[in-house]
């Protein structure tokens, strides 16, 4: 896959403006085949989630406006150097043809809402570990790898518990999330200065968040 040919332009992640964004437009910037017999589509902006961040990539189809044969299925979706890829195959498309796209084409897109959904609490439980922690007095782990894929999602922290403490911690830990659950609450994604954040947090930040990063 040439990516030479692609737009250098980042694409523009509009579920960072509403994650629950689910149906959008956008306009096309390059449609190439790779070896493996994908399609990859780039796009100016797009509300699908590339995998990252530990949580699997969104699947759904983009509708290609003013093509016959217009409906490209989304298998997978990764980001790189800031330009989202989005892999997959064009529907009912037979035999040897080959679909030639021009750049600038509009086309629509539409999120598989069931696995977003399940794919977002999965990472929000992660973070939800990440709260819990400080509050049953292991703020000192640093969360350093997690996967929420539905197939076992877990996080994994740097740092170290005494063995007589791991059976009570466990225990400390479901029921402070359990606790936590049960009082709800709305899940939302901010970029905000480290000092309000931390004020939205309880009054501090863990301790592997450092003050510039935000």
């Amino acid at each position: 896959m040439e990516l030479g040919l692609m737009d250098k332009n980042p694409t523009k992640l509009e579920h960072f403006d509403d994650m629950w964004r689910l149906e959008s437009t956008a306009t096309l910037l390059s449609h190439l085949k790779g070896d493996d017999g994908r399609h990859v589509l780039t796009l100016d902006r797009t509300i699908f989630y590339p995998q990252g961040g530990g949580q699997p990539a969104d699947t759904g189809f983009v509708l290609i406006h003013g093509f016959d044969n217009n409906k490209f299925l989304v298998s997978d979706v990764r980001s790189k150097d800031g330009i989202v890829f989005h892999y997959g195959f064009f529907e009912n498309l037979g035999g040897e043809f080959e679909p030639t796209l021009e750049k600038g084409k509009e086309v629509s897109l539409f999120v598989d809402q069931p696995r977003r959904k399940l794919n977002s609490r999965l990472h929000s439980a992660g973070h939800l570990l990440d709260i819990c922690l400080p509050r049953i007095g292991l703020g000192n782990l640093e969360p350093s790898k997690a996967y929420h894929f539905p197939d076992g999602p877990w996080v994994e922290y740097k740092g170290t518990i005494s063995q007589n403490e791991m059976q009570s911690k466990q225990k400390d830990l479901e029921l402070e999330a359990n606790a936590l659950i049960s009082m709800g609450g709305k899940v939302s994604v901010d970029i905000l200065p480290y000092d309000e954040a931390a004020k939205l947090c309880g009054g501090c930040l863990p301790d592997y968040v450092p003050k510039v990063s935000l």
